[in-house]
């Protein structure tokens, strides 16, 4: 019997490592001082400035913008508030964009500030904005809210 815990004990201490911890925690995307925020207007044919602050408890990784049109009132589960939406329509000419960025290794804080040109010719009216972020390990977090362009 005392053979058998002995080998118990030799197995069990043989397991442990010391291998780091394993991330579990989602970043972060911080909504004070964001740009837009939710049902903000942005102006057709100016450059606007997106601000958006990420953090992480180990280290960053990427982030990514995304502006589509909701003239369908489709909704996103992670949607920020109700803005007044215009009536459904069916888009001629609308504002897409998708833009992402590397950040800079080693950075558990990192402030993204795109700027971004609204073309003068497309569709005025409602839209997304959607903000993804993923950290090093992985996980990522994505806020979206209601936008317009006039």
């Amino acid at each position: 019997m005392k053979k058998y815990l002995f080998l118990w004990v030799v197995l069990l201490s043989g397991c442990s490592s010391n291998e780091p911890e394993i991330d579990k925690t989602y970043p972060e995307i911080s909504t004070q001082g964001m740009f837009p925020q939710p049902c903000a207007v942005l102006e057709r044919g100016k450059t606007h400035t997106f601000t958006v602050t990420f953090s992480d408890n180990r280290e960053l990784g990427s982030f990514n913008f995304d502006i589509h049109n909701n003239f369908n009132h489709h909704n996103h589960s992670t949607s920020e508030g109700t803005c007044a939406e215009d009536p459904v329509k069916a888009p001629v000419n609308p504002f897409l964009l998708i833009k992402s960025g590397d950040i800079p290794a080693g950075n558990t804080q990192y402030t993204a500030n795109v700027p971004v040109t609204v073309p003068a010719d497309v569709d005025e009216g409602d839209y997304h904005f959607a903000v993804g972020v993923t950290d090093k390990t992985g996980w990522q977090t994505i806020k979206t809210m209601s936008i317009k362009i006039k």
